[in-house]
This record gives structure tokens, sequence and C-alpha cells, in this order.
């Protein structure tokens, strides 16, 4: 099934395109539609509640299409909040999951998902997260507005849909920003996903099954943790690093654990991968889909949404959970990633989602004839920038030092483009708004003037911040909290390693990443054998 919703998701690109073309779904989609709706395991209805607009007909044929695909799935007229929409319920109940809109795009996992969760299929959660979902006793509805282009909206559309289903008390509806522009506009979305609870918002961004829940105050259940066996290896983080390195351990024939708030890390939010070496292209979802299957093809004892608050040193390598559970290890390889550094000025935060974003290919659209900033001139903040060329009126570039830091292919693609200016030695002090963002105030580093350019929203693209705030005063950090780690992955606490974007490796790349977990996997194998500890658990 990973295989199949990783082959959908390579067709997203295609999707954007058919959406001005008479058919939505092509041949090869509605192959793997085919197979997919094979696995329903009950009867659905899908209550269509549309116009005469344009997405009315569309939505009208899509619903159409999949009926016809599967005797499981019938569709009935109905009248229901918003027009155009559609509801699926089983057979003689109400699921509360609703698609305002065409989920097409990023969305059309989420809609396949939904139909199979419905109809019976478990979602793939872990017992203790569905008791803290099923917990929830006070009803609640929850709104997400999403872009089709947006991946990031998928992960928290697909984590309320699962609620949806688990509990009775809670119901989503996923809005499309394009159909339903009005509400957009009243409510000064500028950033997606943007999720309200009961009409109030409730919060933004990239958001866990498990942050939701910890949003909501769901108590979190350490059962069945404590009662775990002692690793030779835990792995903390599910990113590529985390990858590697649960795999390389559990080849090794040896107990190996990987607990993880999500897996894959910040790689799922990477659109388009180019630099894996023999793969000549990727997306972010599809490459941690093939992470996943790899990992669970050997006897790697996965907790994924879990938060790891502490490492300590006793007998075992105690790894403390925000559950209040403790896993114990022989040896731990901390892979915990990083995240996109913030600016710390004034207007950031009140502005977070009103003009303040730091996803471009998400919030870009949003943005489209307007005029927008992006602070950073690295890679990332360039790349950004070349992207929203193509869709605002104007986009300056703002970098503190006095040139770019940007390859240079893509600093020429840049300087190539008529609606972007770039200001070097600018350092931001302040984003200005009136509840949603109307300009940005710079220092020039040289004159010492400061200057004010109106805009209507800014991208910040400045860098990653590693994950290893709970590490502080357990192991050596450096100036920029990195791990410090020897040519082995090990740390200065005995027994533990580290890998990928949370240690003082040189550059913060994929394939860097993946062939430093390998190493400290290594690295923890040969500890165990040389150093005086209790028997290899066999896995």
């Amino acid at each position: 099934m990973i295989a199949l919703l990783s082959a959908i998701k390579q067709y997203y690109r295609l999707f954007e395109r058919m959406m001005t073309n008479m058919a939505l779904l092509d041949a090869n989609i509605k192959a793997q539609l085919n197979q997919l709706l094979a696995l329903l395991e009950g009867d659905l209805t899908i209550q269509l509640s549309v116009g005469e607009d344009k997405t009315s007909t569309d939505m009208r044929e899509l619903v159409t299409e999949l009926a016809t695909m599967s005797s499981h799935i019938t569709v009935e007229e109905a009248t229901l909040a918003r027009t155009p929409s559609f509801s699926i319920n089983k057979v003689g109940s109400e699921s509360g999951v609703v698609f305002a809109g065409l989920p097409l795009g990023h969305e059309l996992n989420s809609l396949v998902l939904a139909l199979l969760q419905v109809s019976g299929r478990a979602p793939k959660v872990d017992e203790a997260t569905a008791k803290r979902i099923q917990a929830i006793t006070k009803p609640i509805h929850f709104e997400t507005y999403v872009s089709l282009t947006c991946h990031n909206c998928p992960d928290v559309v697909q984590a309320l849909n699962i609620m949806s289903v688990l509990n009775p008390n809670i119901s989503h509806t996923m809005i499309e920003g394009g159909a339903y522009q009005d509400e957009v506009k009243e409510k000064d979305i500028l950033a997606v996903p943007a999720v309200y609870a009961d009409g109030e918002f409730f919060e933004g961004g990239r958001m866990s099954l498990e942050d939701i829940l910890d949003k909501l105050g769901a108590a979190q259940d350490s059962t069945g943790f404590d009662e775990k066996e002692a690793y030779d290896v835990l792995v903390v983080g599910g990113g590529p690093a985390g990858a590697a390195s649960a795999i390389y351990s559990a080849r090794k024939g040896i107990r190996t654990g990987l607990v993880a708030e999500r897996f894959g890390g910040q790689v799922n939010d990477t659109l388009s991968i180019e630099n894996i070496i023999g793969t000549k292209a990727t997306e972010g979802p599809a490459f941690v889909a093939s992470l996943e299957a790899h990992v669970t093809d050997y006897p790697v004892d996965i907790m994924k949404n879990q938060r790891v608050v502490n490492v300590e040193k006793n007998d075992f390598v105690e790894v403390t959970l925000e559950n209040g559970a403790v896993l114990k290890s022989k040896t731990v390889i901390l892979s915990t990633g990083a995240r996109y550094r913030q600016l710390g000025v004034p207007g950031e935060q009140q502005f977070k989602n009103k003009g303040v974003a730091y996803c471009p290919h998400c919030d870009g659209p949003l943005f489209k004839g307007k005029d927008v900033a992006v602070v950073g001139g690295g890679n990332s903040g360039v790349e950004a920038a070349i992207d929203l060329a193509g869709i605002v009126n104007h986009v300056t570039v703002l970098q503190r030092s006095a040139e770019l830091k940007a390859d240079s292919v893509l600093q020429t693609r840049l300087r190539s483009l008529p609606n972007v200016t770039v200001i070097t030695n600018a350092l931001t002090e302040e984003i200005t708004g009136d509840g949603t963002v109307n300009g940005l105030t710079y220092k020039d580093a040289v004159t010492g003037d400061v200057h004010k350019i109106a805009l209507d929203g800014v991208f910040i693209q400045i860098g990653l911040l590693p994950n290893t705030e709970f590490l502080q005063g357990t192991l050596a950090l450096n100036e920029r909290n990195e791990v410090i780690v020897d040519a082995h992955g090990a740390t200065n606490l005995p027994g533990v390693f580290a890998a990928g974007d949370c240690t003082n490796a040189a550059y913060k790349q994929i394939v860097i990443s993946m062939g430093s977990g390998a190493t400290a996997a290594l690295g923890a194998f040969d500890y165990m054998i040389r150093s005086d500890v209790k028997e290899l658990v066999e896995a």
C-alpha cells in the first residue's frame, strides 16, 4: 500500500495541469486508484453538495468516477455546510470527514486514505496515540484551509481525518483555498495549512498528529513503553540519518529500536530532491515512504509520534519520553535533525501566518500578484526567490553579508529575473503590519542607514537550528548547539552516538546524513563488542 500511495504522490504535478483540462483523472492515476479502492473494507456513502459552478462540475465528475471504480461506493445528493463539498461516510453512520473543494494535487492522498479509513481499514497509528484520540470527550469541529501545491498540508489533513475516524466527537473539513477565496480573504489567511477549531484559529503550519494532541492537552499514555526490554541500539529520530542507523544496526542481528516524533523529519517538507546519487529525481514524501519501507523490512521496533525529553547514562543509556516512559539501551544514536531558523526580530511571531512564512512552496500561491521579501541569500533563500518570482509581483532578497551565499548557477538565474531585487549588507530589524504584514525595516550594515520596504509578505530562509535543546548540559555541544562527534559518530558520553543535521558535520545534506547514520551505527556496534557491556540482546 505504501508503494501505491507513493506512486500517486509522484503525479501531483499532473493533477495541477489536469485541473484546467476536461478529464480530471488520467489513465495512470485511475489504474493506481483502482488498486487502492480494492482495499476498501466496507460500504461507503459519499454525500455530494454541488451547484452549477466549475468546481462543482469537476467535483461531481471526480466523485462519480470514484463510484464507478468500486461497488462499495454509492453517491447521494445532499446539502452540506459548504457547496461545493462532499462527505465520506460508512453506511448508516457519519464519519465527520468532509472535503470542501477538490482534493487533488497533494491532497489526493488525503482523499484515498479517508476512503480507506472510513471504510474500516485501521489508520496507521500506534495504540498509545489511538487511546489519546479516543479519550477526547469534548466535541470539536476542525477546519483546515489548504492549497493544492502545499506539501505540508496533507499531513495535517490526514491527522485530523484520523482523529475524526477514531473519535465520533471530532469532525474535520478540508477547505481548498482556491474554491473558497472569500473565506480566505475574510480570515486574512496568508499561510497554509491554517487550522480552525470550532471557528477559532487553532494553529498554522506543519503539525504532526502528536502536535495536535499536545495542543489539545490530550494526556499521553506510557502504557507498554516501560515494559520494553533493553535495546542494543536505540535510534532517536526518524530522518535519513536515523533510518540509516536503524538499518545498519538491525543488519547486525541485534535488538534495535527507533523512536521519533515524525518519520522522515524535515525531508517530508522537501518538494524536489535531485541529488540522491543513483536517483535522478524524487520528492520528499515519496523518499520518506521508501525510507520507512526499507526500515520495516528489518525487525526494528518503531515508536512514532514520541518526543524525547532527556538522555542520561546509568547502567544503560536511559531515554526519557515526554509521556514519562523510560527506554533503556546499551547504546543510543541521536539523529534529531534540525528545524527552520527564525529571525528573532519584532513582528516575526506577531505576524506568523499573517504574512510571515517559511515555506514558499506551500504559501507562495497566497501572495499571487503581491510584493514579498525573502530574507536569506543561501541556496534555500535564492531557490525560494526564483520560485516566488513566477507567482508574485516582485521579490526583494535581503542578505546580511556583502555577497549572496547560494551556488553560482542559482545566482545567475536569480539575477536574470526582471522582478527581483537583491539587497546585500541588509540587517533585518523589524517586520511591521496592521493585522497582516505591510512592510519590513532593515539597516545597512555598512552605512548604518535604516530603510523600510512596503511588502505583503516575508519569507524567512536563513538556515537551520539543530534539535538539541534537551541535550544541553548532558552532551558537549558547539557554539551552534550542534552535537560534537568524532570520526566514529561518538559523543563525549560513552555509549551515545549522533548523526545527521543535529551534529557538527560540515554540510547538511541527505546523502551526508545517511552516511553519518551508517557511521554511527557501525561505531555503536564496535563500541559494544570492545567495551565491558552485557551480552547483546538477540533481535
